[in-house]
């Protein structure tokens, strides 16, 4: 989410002084403007470092049962003996699903693009506005992770997923540029749609808050206020972000690849699916540990907020399905993504502890649990190529 147009000023004299008055500005332009405060955030990141700690002794190992999500004392360090073997078991999975961009070729894709009757204005739309909200989208999620939650998690195997979930978010948006490379598209079209598009840009401006909130250099755990903040913004990012905000856009371009179209942009969205919903699945499991260890955050005023910020996230991305689909196309339309998104909300409330929001909301595209089901050695849409090719050397003629 960063734009290098702007100079990286020095560390403001407040934060060189260690106060905690400097925020992080709250619009995404301004992002590269906080880089500074948020060297400040990893200098004072919890626990100590290695240099403070006493020296070690047999009595100071470290005990699987004193390991906590947030605020533990034990050594972040030392990822053994597991407590959380959850965390370790989805890291390794992760692992396991490596891939990256280049394998997929993306001719096919690019001889349609240039064919003038390849594909329909509405399908065109689809297109660069799903790549308009993507290409930024995961590197809002990146810095979350790295800038924000990573020093807040004190439970060495989740900081461990977070690292390759980190990892992962970087290799999503290397295909979302490989994509717009590969198809000849405006790169700065594209990359500035959020700030110009008012569909992807409100999704943004939902997200930055709970973003910035963690990502304070101020800002620490060990206070029911700051532990119900960090809950809050775990949630955002794995219920509302990666497990509703990124559907729409992943139904539509699987939905191209179901008719034979960008074969190569829709294998490469089913990866990121598949990484998507393993980040999800992670974070949930993530947000009901933390519950279980910490009750006294879940109380009636904090789940109240957080079933209207389901219900905001819900309406946020159902007008952009109107802005991204304003007609029926490829056997879908807008008024379809209703249902859907209520579906999501009633699945990822329940998921960690809430009631269904929207009562009886079935799925309407079933077909969608099977593409998050893929397997790594299966090829769906057979546009895997053995050498990885860059989108500048493909041949658009």
């Amino acid at each position: 989410m960063l734009t290098w147009d702007e100079e990286v000023k020095p560390i403001p004299p407040a934060l060189n002084n260690g106060s905690n008055s400097s925020r992080v500005p709250h619009s995404p332009v301004q992002t590269v403007s906080a880089l500074p405060q948020l060297a400040a955030a990893v200098a004072s990141a919890r626990p100590a470092t290695i240099a403070a700690r006493p020296a070690p002794t047999a009595e100071r190992r470290v005990n699987a049962a004193d390991k906590r999500i947030i605020n533990g004392q034990t050594d972040v360090n030392q990822l053994v003996p597991f407590k959380y073997k959850w965390a370790w078991e989805k890291y390794l999975a992760t692992c396991a699903n490596h891939w990256m961009p280049q394998e997929i070729n993306m001719n096919r894709d690019i001889a349609l693009w240039k064919d003038p009757n390849g594909l329909s204005e509405d399908e065109r739309r689809i297109i660069k506005r799903n790549l308009g909200f993507f290409v930024t989208a995961d590197s809002l999620a990146a810095n979350n992770i790295v800038l924000g939650t990573y020093r807040h998690i004190t439970a060495p195997e989740c900081r461990q997923f977070l690292l390759r979930q980190a990892f992962e978010e970087a290799i999503h948006t290397h295909a979302y540029q490989y994509i717009v490379e590969s198809l000849g598209l405006d790169e700065s079209e594209i990359f500035n749609a959020y700030h110009e598009v008012p569909s992807i840009r409100d999704k943004d401006q939902f997200l930055i808050p709970f973003i910035e909130a963690i990502m304070d250099p101020g800002f620490h755990t060990g206070t029911p206020e700051n532990d119900q903040k960090l809950l809050k913004s775990l949630i955002v990012f794995a219920c509302l972000m990666e497990g509703m905000f990124f559907y729409v856009g992943f139904t539509q371009i699987l939905a191209l690849g179901r008719q034979n179209k960008m074969t190569g942009a829709a294998e490469q969205y089913q990866y990121i699916l598949r990484d998507e919903s393993m980040h999800c699945n992670f974070g949930i499991d993530l947000i009901n540990q933390l519950k279980l260890e910490n009750p006294l955050l879940w109380t009636p005023e904090f789940k109240t907020e957080i079933k209207a910020l389901f219900l905001k996230a819900v309406e946020l991305e159902y007008r952009y399905a109107e802005d991204t689909m304003p007609r029926g196309v490829l056997g879908l339309n807008a008024s379809m993504f209703k249902g859907y998104l209520r579906y999501i909300a009633n699945r990822r409330a329940t998921q960690i502890g809430l009631e269904a929001l929207f009562p009886n909301e079935e799925n309407p595209f079933p077909w969608m649990s099977e593409m998050i089901d893929l397997k790594k050695e299966r090829n769906f849409f057979e546009t895997r190529v053995i050498e990885y090719q860059t989108g500048g050397a493909l041949s658009w003629d």
